[in-house]
Protein backbone atom coordinates (compact mmCIF):
# COMPACT_ATOMS: atom_id res chain seq x y z
CA UNK A 1 0.00 0.00 0.00
CA UNK A 2 1.47 3.49 -1.11
CA UNK A 3 1.71 6.84 1.16
CA UNK A 4 -1.90 7.91 -0.67
CA UNK A 5 -3.36 5.02 0.14
CA UNK A 6 -2.78 5.42 3.48
CA UNK A 7 -4.09 9.45 3.52
CA UNK A 8 -7.04 8.52 2.16
CA UNK A 9 -7.66 5.63 4.93
CA UNK A 10 -7.07 8.09 7.23
CA UNK A 11 -9.22 10.55 5.95
CA UNK A 12 -11.91 7.89 5.43
CA UNK A 13 -11.72 7.05 9.29
CA UNK A 14 -11.59 10.57 9.89
CA UNK A 15 -15.22 12.00 8.59
CA UNK A 16 -16.50 8.05 9.61
CA UNK A 17 -15.69 8.89 13.59
CA UNK A 18 -16.84 12.59 13.00
CA UNK A 19 -19.98 11.59 11.61
CA UNK A 20 -20.55 8.79 14.36
CA UNK A 21 -19.82 11.57 16.64
CA UNK A 22 -22.11 13.49 15.40
CA UNK A 23 -25.18 11.01 15.39
CA UNK A 24 -24.49 10.52 19.14
CA UNK A 25 -24.67 13.70 19.65
CA UNK A 26 -27.75 14.39 17.70
CA UNK A 27 -29.73 11.57 19.63
CA UNK A 28 -28.96 12.41 22.86
CA UNK A 29 -30.47 16.27 22.45
CA UNK A 30 -34.25 16.26 22.80
CA UNK A 31 -34.94 20.16 22.99
CA UNK A 32 -35.45 21.65 19.24
CA UNK A 33 -33.94 24.82 20.03
CA UNK A 34 -30.87 23.06 21.71
CA UNK A 35 -30.55 20.95 18.41
CA UNK A 36 -30.60 23.76 16.35
CA UNK A 37 -27.53 25.36 17.80
CA UNK A 38 -25.86 21.92 17.93
CA UNK A 39 -26.31 21.98 14.23
CA UNK A 40 -25.31 25.39 13.89
CA UNK A 41 -22.02 24.89 15.56
CA UNK A 42 -21.16 21.48 13.50
CA UNK A 43 -21.90 23.19 10.08
CA UNK A 44 -19.20 26.27 11.39
CA UNK A 45 -16.84 23.52 12.47
CA UNK A 46 -17.00 21.46 9.52
CA UNK A 47 -16.66 25.00 6.94
CA UNK A 48 -13.40 25.49 8.53
CA UNK A 49 -12.17 22.05 8.80
CA UNK A 50 -12.87 21.80 4.19
CA UNK A 51 -11.42 25.34 4.10
CA UNK A 52 -8.46 24.81 5.48
CA UNK A 53 -7.69 21.24 4.21
CA UNK A 54 -8.93 22.17 0.18
CA UNK A 55 -9.16 25.61 0.31
CA UNK A 56 -6.23 27.98 0.39
CA UNK A 57 -8.13 31.02 1.74
CA UNK A 58 -6.29 32.55 4.66
CA UNK A 59 -8.52 35.38 5.58
CA UNK A 60 -11.41 33.48 5.49
CA UNK A 61 -9.88 30.19 7.66
CA UNK A 62 -9.02 33.02 10.39
CA UNK A 63 -12.60 34.20 10.55
CA UNK A 64 -13.97 31.30 10.40
CA UNK A 65 -11.98 30.28 13.21
CA UNK A 66 -12.58 32.96 15.15
CA UNK A 67 -16.17 32.64 14.75
CA UNK A 68 -16.11 28.87 15.82
CA UNK A 69 -13.53 29.90 18.91
CA UNK A 70 -16.69 32.37 19.80
CA UNK A 71 -19.20 30.05 19.77
CA UNK A 72 -17.02 27.40 21.71
CA UNK A 73 -17.16 29.97 24.56
CA UNK A 74 -20.75 30.61 24.37
CA UNK A 75 -21.44 27.28 24.11
CA UNK A 76 -19.38 26.38 27.34
CA UNK A 77 -21.26 28.71 28.99
CA UNK A 78 -24.85 28.08 28.29
CA UNK A 79 -24.33 24.28 28.37
CA UNK A 80 -22.11 24.23 31.24
CA UNK A 81 -24.50 21.69 33.20
CA UNK A 82 -24.99 19.24 30.74
CA UNK A 83 -20.62 19.63 29.81
CA UNK A 84 -19.82 18.77 33.54
CA UNK A 85 -22.34 15.70 33.37
CA UNK A 86 -20.43 14.80 30.13
CA UNK A 87 -17.27 14.82 32.23
CA UNK A 88 -18.62 13.11 35.08
CA UNK A 89 -20.14 10.24 33.03
CA UNK A 90 -16.74 9.85 30.99
CA UNK A 91 -14.43 9.85 34.49
CA UNK A 92 -16.74 7.34 36.23
CA UNK A 93 -16.56 5.08 32.84
CA UNK A 94 -20.70 5.21 33.02
CA UNK A 95 -20.75 4.66 28.83
CA UNK A 96 -24.21 2.62 29.20
CA UNK A 97 -26.07 5.94 30.23
CA UNK A 98 -24.02 8.28 27.97
CA UNK A 99 -24.78 5.96 24.93
CA UNK A 100 -28.73 5.91 25.71
CA UNK A 101 -28.68 2.56 27.24
CA UNK A 102 -30.23 1.97 30.56
CA UNK A 103 -29.14 -1.10 32.52
CA UNK A 104 -32.03 -3.63 33.11
CA UNK A 105 -32.11 -2.56 37.16
CA UNK A 106 -33.74 0.23 35.51
CA UNK A 107 -36.77 -1.04 33.82
CA UNK A 108 -39.81 -0.24 36.03
CA UNK A 109 -42.76 -2.99 35.29
CA UNK A 110 -46.64 -2.17 35.36
CA UNK A 111 -46.40 -2.99 39.36
CA UNK A 112 -43.77 -0.51 39.60
CA UNK A 113 -46.39 2.28 38.25
CA UNK A 114 -49.89 1.06 40.04
CA UNK A 115 -47.67 1.52 42.95
CA UNK A 116 -46.38 4.57 42.35
CA UNK A 117 -49.68 6.13 41.61
CA UNK A 118 -50.83 4.47 44.57
CA UNK A 119 -48.95 5.68 46.66
CA UNK A 120 -49.24 9.62 45.24
CA UNK A 121 -52.98 9.29 45.54
CA UNK A 122 -52.88 8.37 48.82
CA UNK A 123 -50.50 10.97 50.12
CA UNK A 124 -52.56 13.69 48.11
CA UNK A 125 -55.62 12.59 49.54
CA UNK A 126 -54.31 13.02 52.89
CA UNK A 127 -52.10 16.21 52.37
CA UNK A 128 -48.71 15.04 52.96
CA UNK A 129 -45.75 16.44 50.81
CA UNK A 130 -43.97 13.97 49.31
CA UNK A 131 -40.74 14.20 46.57
CA UNK A 132 -40.19 10.82 44.56
CA UNK A 133 -37.61 10.48 42.07
CA UNK A 134 -37.54 7.43 39.34
CA UNK A 135 -34.51 6.69 37.98
CA UNK A 136 -34.82 5.02 34.06
CA UNK A 137 -31.59 5.00 33.36
CA UNK A 138 -29.35 8.02 34.40
CA UNK A 139 -27.61 5.87 36.61
CA UNK A 140 -28.36 8.31 39.37
CA UNK A 141 -24.99 8.36 42.76
CA UNK A 142 -24.57 9.03 46.13
CA UNK A 143 -22.57 12.09 44.00
CA UNK A 144 -25.01 13.35 42.11
CA UNK A 145 -27.23 14.81 44.90
CA UNK A 146 -26.53 17.64 47.85
CA UNK A 147 -27.06 14.72 50.34
CA UNK A 148 -27.52 11.19 49.58
CA UNK A 149 -29.69 10.34 52.09
CA UNK A 150 -30.49 7.32 54.05
CA UNK A 151 -29.80 4.01 52.40
CA UNK A 152 -32.69 1.49 52.15
CA UNK A 153 -32.17 -1.05 49.38
CA UNK A 154 -35.74 -2.43 49.97
CA UNK A 155 -38.26 -3.49 47.19
CA UNK A 156 -40.76 -0.67 46.39
CA UNK A 157 -44.03 -0.95 48.12
CA UNK A 158 -46.90 1.53 48.86
CA UNK A 159 -47.34 0.82 52.41
CA UNK A 160 -43.14 1.34 53.17
CA UNK A 161 -43.35 4.77 50.87
CA UNK A 162 -46.44 6.22 53.04
CA UNK A 163 -44.37 5.27 55.83
CA UNK A 164 -41.47 6.94 54.63
CA UNK A 165 -42.90 10.30 54.16
CA UNK A 166 -44.64 10.11 57.26
CA UNK A 167 -44.46 13.67 59.34
CA UNK A 168 -43.31 12.20 62.01
CA UNK A 169 -40.58 10.35 60.68
CA UNK A 170 -36.87 11.80 60.36
CA UNK A 171 -36.88 11.06 56.21
CA UNK A 172 -40.35 13.12 55.39
CA UNK A 173 -38.50 16.06 54.52
CA UNK A 174 -35.92 14.48 51.88
CA UNK A 175 -36.74 12.42 48.07
CA UNK A 176 -37.03 8.80 47.86
CA UNK A 177 -34.88 7.45 45.26
CA UNK A 178 -36.35 4.40 43.21
CA UNK A 179 -34.71 2.10 40.77
CA UNK A 180 -36.55 -0.43 39.08
CA UNK A 181 -38.90 -2.24 41.65
CA UNK A 182 -36.39 -1.00 44.41
CA UNK A 183 -36.30 1.84 47.12
CA UNK A 184 -32.55 2.82 46.78
CA UNK A 185 -32.67 5.80 49.68
CA UNK A 186 -34.66 8.19 51.27
CA UNK A 187 -34.10 11.74 53.00
CA UNK A 188 -32.59 12.25 49.68
CA UNK A 189 -31.95 16.66 48.78
CA UNK A 190 -31.76 17.24 45.87
CA UNK A 191 -30.54 20.42 43.67
CA UNK A 192 -32.63 23.30 43.40
CA UNK A 193 -33.31 24.64 40.07
CA UNK A 194 -32.96 28.36 39.16
CA UNK A 195 -36.22 28.52 37.34
CA UNK A 196 -39.36 29.49 38.80
CA UNK A 197 -38.24 30.50 42.25
CA UNK A 198 -41.05 32.97 43.17
CA UNK A 199 -43.72 30.59 41.45
CA UNK A 200 -42.96 27.05 42.96
CA UNK A 201 -41.77 25.79 46.17
CA UNK A 202 -38.66 24.08 47.47
CA UNK A 203 -40.40 20.43 46.84
CA UNK A 204 -41.13 21.98 43.15
CA UNK A 205 -37.59 23.65 42.81
CA UNK A 206 -36.06 20.12 43.60
CA UNK A 207 -37.89 18.40 41.18
CA UNK A 208 -37.14 20.84 38.41
CA UNK A 209 -33.07 20.86 39.20
CA UNK A 210 -33.26 16.93 39.54
CA UNK A 211 -34.84 16.79 36.10
CA UNK A 212 -32.59 19.33 34.00
CA UNK A 213 -29.31 17.69 35.10
CA UNK A 214 -30.70 13.93 34.34
CA UNK A 215 -33.29 13.78 31.44
CA UNK A 216 -33.58 10.16 32.10
CA UNK A 217 -34.93 10.65 35.53
CA UNK A 218 -38.64 11.81 36.68
CA UNK A 219 -39.77 13.39 40.03
CA UNK A 220 -43.14 12.90 41.45
CA UNK A 221 -44.44 15.90 43.44
CA UNK A 222 -47.33 15.72 46.10
CA UNK A 223 -47.65 19.38 47.39
CA UNK A 224 -48.27 19.48 51.42
CA UNK A 225 -50.15 22.62 51.43
CA UNK A 226 -52.96 21.71 48.53
CA UNK A 227 -52.22 17.74 48.10
CA UNK A 228 -51.82 18.77 44.17
CA UNK A 229 -50.26 16.07 41.91
CA UNK A 230 -47.23 17.52 40.08
CA UNK A 231 -44.60 15.36 37.50
CA UNK A 232 -41.38 16.51 36.46
CA UNK A 233 -39.49 15.37 33.10
CA UNK A 234 -36.72 17.12 31.51
CA UNK A 235 -36.78 20.18 33.56
CA UNK A 236 -40.74 20.90 32.91
CA UNK A 237 -43.34 20.34 35.29
CA UNK A 238 -46.86 19.37 34.88
CA UNK A 239 -49.18 20.15 37.42
CA UNK A 240 -51.73 20.30 38.60
CA UNK A 241 -52.69 16.63 37.34
CA UNK A 242 -54.60 13.61 39.15
CA UNK A 243 -53.96 10.44 39.43
CA UNK A 244 -55.50 8.63 36.11
CA UNK A 245 -53.10 11.54 34.56
CA UNK A 246 -50.19 10.39 36.70
CA UNK A 247 -50.65 6.70 35.45
CA UNK A 248 -51.02 7.72 31.89
CA UNK A 249 -47.56 9.72 32.12
CA UNK A 250 -45.73 7.19 33.45
CA UNK A 251 -46.92 4.52 31.48
CA UNK A 252 -45.42 6.69 28.56
CA UNK A 253 -42.35 7.67 30.17
CA UNK A 254 -41.13 4.19 31.26
CA UNK A 255 -42.37 2.47 28.26
CA UNK A 256 -40.07 4.85 26.40
CA UNK A 257 -36.93 4.32 27.97
CA UNK A 258 -37.86 0.27 28.33
CA UNK A 259 -36.36 -1.45 25.57
CA UNK A 260 -38.33 -4.66 26.43
CA UNK A 261 -41.61 -2.26 25.58
CA UNK A 262 -44.56 -2.33 27.50
CA UNK A 263 -48.18 -3.78 27.11
CA UNK A 264 -50.10 -1.11 26.58
CA UNK A 265 -53.25 -3.01 26.36
CA UNK A 266 -53.03 -3.65 30.19
CA UNK A 267 -52.31 -0.78 31.03
CA UNK A 268 -54.76 1.32 29.65
CA UNK A 269 -56.96 -1.48 31.19
CA UNK A 270 -55.52 -0.13 34.31
CA UNK A 271 -55.61 3.77 33.60
CA UNK A 272 -59.55 2.85 32.53
CA UNK A 273 -59.80 0.98 35.93
CA UNK A 274 -58.21 3.87 37.90
CA UNK A 275 -60.69 6.44 36.60
CA UNK A 276 -63.36 5.07 38.14
CA UNK A 277 -62.26 5.13 41.75
CA UNK A 278 -63.19 7.08 44.30
CA UNK A 279 -60.09 8.10 45.63
CA UNK A 280 -58.86 10.03 42.05
CA UNK A 281 -62.63 11.91 42.28
CA UNK A 282 -61.83 13.69 45.36
CA UNK A 283 -58.35 14.71 44.08
CA UNK A 284 -59.61 15.75 40.83
CA UNK A 285 -62.49 18.05 43.06
CA UNK A 286 -59.14 18.88 44.94
CA UNK A 287 -57.40 20.13 41.71
CA UNK A 288 -60.10 21.74 40.51
CA UNK A 289 -60.99 24.04 43.20
CA UNK A 290 -57.32 24.52 44.52
CA UNK A 291 -55.51 24.76 40.77
CA UNK A 292 -55.41 28.95 40.72
CA UNK A 293 -54.37 29.37 44.38
CA UNK A 294 -51.59 26.48 44.23
CA UNK A 295 -49.96 28.25 41.01
CA UNK A 296 -49.52 31.54 42.72
CA UNK A 297 -49.18 30.37 46.49
CA UNK A 298 -45.70 30.34 47.22
CA UNK A 299 -45.17 28.03 50.28
CA UNK A 300 -41.60 28.27 51.15
CA UNK A 301 -41.56 24.25 53.01
CA UNK A 302 -42.92 22.60 49.72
Amino acid sequence: MNFWGIINLKLLLDVLFAVGFGLLLFSRVKEQRTLWLLRGYLFLVSSAWFIQRYAYLPLTSKLIDAVVLACSLSLAILWQGELRRLMELLGTGRLAVLLGNPPKEFRATSTTITQLVDTAGKLSQNRKGALIVVDLGSDLRPEDFLYSGTNIEAQLSTDLLINLFATDTPLHDGAVLVKGNKIISAGVILPLSRQGISRYGTRHLAALGITERFDRCICIVVSEETGTLSLANQGKLERPITSSRLQELLAKLIGNQNSMGTNKGSLSKNVLSQKKDSGDNIISDINKKESEKSEIFINKKD
